[in-house]
């Protein structure tokens, strides 16, 4: 059983994580998932599911139930609090009612709905497999999220709790292991990347429009991300950016081209996961930001990329900078440092842009990030 906050058909980084991971599970076990009913990231319930208390379905042999929940995106503390809190109260009364399987893997954060199944689900008959993809309080309080005080420290417990009743954790990079480490060194612990389960697209050459290099950033549109921010900041003389996804900045991003109709700049909205990965092969870069360089995150972003073969301007900070040098995925921009970002920028020519490294790029996702082999790893330790 996977419990999980997110899943298919909301979108994001989290969703297709644990869809890939359901899927390539279920040719050893019986799998199941059980999730909220679909809100993300709009914070209101999906049309198909309105007025409904629970759902269950079975799609692609996976047993999928979907659970009551308070949905909202609002910045308001308490009303997100009373969210993650009823996602929880439906949880309880899932596990009173239903048979849980004797391994569950729990996704991690939000820390209180993984809490909730680490607390009730820890027996001694039952394996507890923990999926930390990014390190809550901590990165909440590098975001201002949260502050230092009383509801800071208790998360921390919630945080030391999970960890210390998990058999097994698995993180998305070596920096959420190492601090998990610094916490308990008793559960097993496997570094489980963000590796998509996608096609290798056919590579053909392309020309940018204009001689600009055409530049694109796809993903969320939140504070995390300062898309917004960055629109204002870049330089637009060798490039012309384009924009695809939803989210709280995305009215901000219309306003402004809207305002500044000179701007090469251009907001396609959200489209769905093919139909974007088609879109994404008629532009030379990407561009993977985060506004504020966040311990343990290392954006899926990277690995989905490279297998489209194209080449990245990595401005976020952290292990994401390592992978892109190492890799030789791209560029790395000093996070926060808008002249470096534009410096960088100025640098990249349409002739560095070829389809020599986009191939290149594509091999090396080949190579180094593959589902499969990562997958079969992983069926040793569960």
């Amino acid at each position: 059983m996977i419990i999980t906050s997110y899943f298919p058909p909301e979108i994001g980084a989290a969703s297709n994580r644990i869809y890939h991971l359901a899927e390539g599970l279920k040719e050893d076990y019986d799998v199941s998932v059980v999730t909220p009913l679909p809100n993300y990231p709009t914070g209101k319930i999906f049309a198909d599911y309105k007025g409904k208390f629970s759902s269950k379905t079975e799609e692609n042999s996976i047993k999928i139930t979907r659970l009551w929940i308070y949905a909202s995106v609002s910045k308001n503390k308490f009303l997100r609090l009373i969210a993650m809190l009823s996602y929880s109260f439906s949880l309880i009364w899932f596990f009173i009612w239903n048979k849980i399987p004797d391994k569950v893997i729990v996704q991690s954060p939000p820390l209180l709905v993984s809490f909730t199944c680490m607390f009730f689900l820890r027996s001694k008959r039952r394996k507890l497999i923990l999926n930390v993809s990014d390190l809550w309080p901590s990165a909440g309080l590098e975001l201002g999220a949260l502050k230092e005080g009383f509801a800071y420290k208790m998360l921390k417990k919630l945080e030391a709790f999970n960890y210390k009743k998990a058999d097994l954790i698995l993180g998305q990079s070596n920096e959420i292991l190492t601090h998990i480490k610094t916490i308990t060194t008793a559960p097993k612990m496997f570094l489980y990347r963000n590796f998509p389960e996608i096609e290798f697209p056919k590579l053909t050459e392309k020309e940018s429009s204009h001689g600009k290099i055409k530049l694109v950033y796809a993903g969320l549109l939140g504070v995390a991300q300062g898309i917004y921010k960055l629109c204002n900041e870049i330089d637009y003389d060798t490039i012309e950016f384009h924009i695809y996804g939803s989210g709280a900045e995305e009215e901000a991003i219309k306003s402004l081209i809207d305002y500044k109709r000179e701007l090469p700049l251009f907001f396609h909205g959200r489209v769905n996961r093919d139909e974007l990965h088609k879109a994404l092969l008629n532009y030379d870069i990407t561009v993977i930001p985060l506004l504020n360089r966040i311990y343990g995150s290392v954006p899926s972003k990277i690995f989905e990329y490279a297998k489209l073969g194209l080449p990245m301007l990595y401005f976020g900070g952290g292990e994401g900078e390592s992978i892109i040098e190492n890799n030789k995925l791209g560029w790395v921009a000093k996070e926060g440092n808008y002249e470096c970002l534009n410096t960088t920028l100025r640098s990249i020519t349409t002739e560095d842009l070829k389809y020599s490294l986009k191939k290149a790029i594509q091999d090396t996702a080949k190579l180094k990030f593959d589902f499969k082999k990562q997958l079969e790893l992983l069926k040793k330790e569960l």
